[in-house]
Formats: structure tokens, C-alpha cells, sequence
């Protein structure tokens, strides 16, 4: 069974590269079917810091959704994911699943405009 899934992507260290790479590695663990993006966006909580680049990917998987993640996991983790720094601080990548299989599963889609603008965008 094929799942269809988009990825929120975010970065704000280095954030082209990182973007860049972070999408080539979808390609390579995943049937990329589209991007969106990237867009800059001001950073969230701790303001003090980089803006952020940010994208979305459809991506299609048989994987679960928690096998998904934890490939996630794993690509940030090699892209040098640094995860003692505070929650919204800087960035090497973000990975996060926002919408499976056509269900939001990521409440920041409805609180951050960007998000549904990416998304629309894929449509």
C-alpha cells in the first residue's frame, strides 16, 4: 500500500544548502512527487535569530507513519541536527510530517499561514 504524505521542511543555518540537500535526500528514501517552496519566513518563539527558509514535499511511501519519522529522524540526525539546542532555536533541518494521507497530523498547519501556503501550492 503507497501513502501519500506531505513534509514540512525548515531550516535556518545554511538554509539553500540544507533545503537543497534535505530534498535530494527525500528523493533518495522516498517517490518525490512535488515541492513547494522555499519561502523566508521569520522565526517563531525566539526571535533573535536567522529567518527561516521553508518548504513543503509530497512525497509517496509505503512506510508507516512511524516508520516515516523515524526516517525523518535519521536524515536530520546525518545533516547534523543539533537537538539540545532550544525548541525554537536555530536549525540545521526540520522534517515533519504535516499532512498523511490526506489528515493534517501537525496542529502547526493551522497555526502558521506559511504552512497552508506551501501546501496550496502543491494543488
Amino acid at each position: 500500500m503507497s501513502n501519500e504524505t506531505i513534509i514540512a521542511l525548515g531550516s535556518n543555518i545554511d538554509a539553500q544548502h540544507n533545503i537543497g540537500k534535505a530534498i535530494d535526500q527525500l528523493q533518495t528514501h522516498f517517490q518525490l512527487r512535488k515541492v513547494a517552496g522555499p519561502i523566508v519566513t521569520s522565526p517563531i518563539g525566539i526571535t533573535d535569530q536567522p529567518d527561516f527558509l521553508n518548504a513543503v514535499a509530497l512525497i509517496q511511501t509505503a512506510l508507516s507513519i512511524e516508520e516515516l519519522v523515524s526516517v525523518l529522524k535519521k536524515i536530520e540526525n546525518e545533516m547534523g541536527r543539533d537537538r539540545s539546542r532550544a525548541k525554537f532555536g536555530p536549525r540545521e533541518i526540520d522534517l515533519d510530517v504535516l499532512i498523511w494521507n490526506g489528515e493534517v497530523v501537525d496542529d502547526d498547519y493551522y497555526e502558521r499561514d506559511f504552512l497552508r501556503q506551501l501546501v496550496a501550492e502543491l494543488k
